[in-house]
């Protein structure tokens, strides 16, 4: 029997999901995570970017935050992110425009705040994107 341990994905409206998987895979502040069973302890910010579940039967379930904070335990691994979202829910369309939009914004000679908030809102929906071609990868 393969090991497993639990992964919690809850953003600030609700609870995305809850359940046990083999690993997790997540962008901390730092680079690349992959976590699992009997991972050391770890407290740190996330990027906004995607968050894997390889559930047990290395099915993957993959999930777009906004950035957040992921608690690791040994054998229990919590993300909380202001939003969060199945990749199957985000629409690429919407993702697509608000890419061209911060594209946009950030072209335009702003303000450094600005500029800041455009990189953001680029970063979030670039996330978005990927995770929605991540998931139309996996179904071929």
């Amino acid at each position: 029997m393969t090991a497993t341990l639990r992964l919690d994905i809850t953003s600030a409206e609700r609870e995305i999901f809850s359940g046990e998987v083999e690993m997790v895979l997540a962008t901390g502040e730092l680079g690349e995570l992959g976590i699992a069973p009997g991972h050391t302890p770890l407290l740190t910010s996330l990027r906004p970017g995607n968050v894997s579940a390889i559930l047990p039967g290395k099915q993957e379930e993959i999930f777009y935050i906004s950035g957040g904070m992921l608690e690791i335990q040994p054998y229990i691994v919590t993300v909380l992110a202001d939003t969060a979202m199945r990749a199957h829910d985000i629409d690429e369309a919407a993702a697509l425009e608000a890419k061209m939009h911060a594209e946009r914004k950030m072209d335009e000679q702003l303000s450094e705040v600005d500029f800041a908030k455009a990189s953001a809102e680029l970063a979030e929906a670039i996330a978005q994107i990927q995770a929605v071609r991540r998931l139309k990868k996996q179904a071929k």
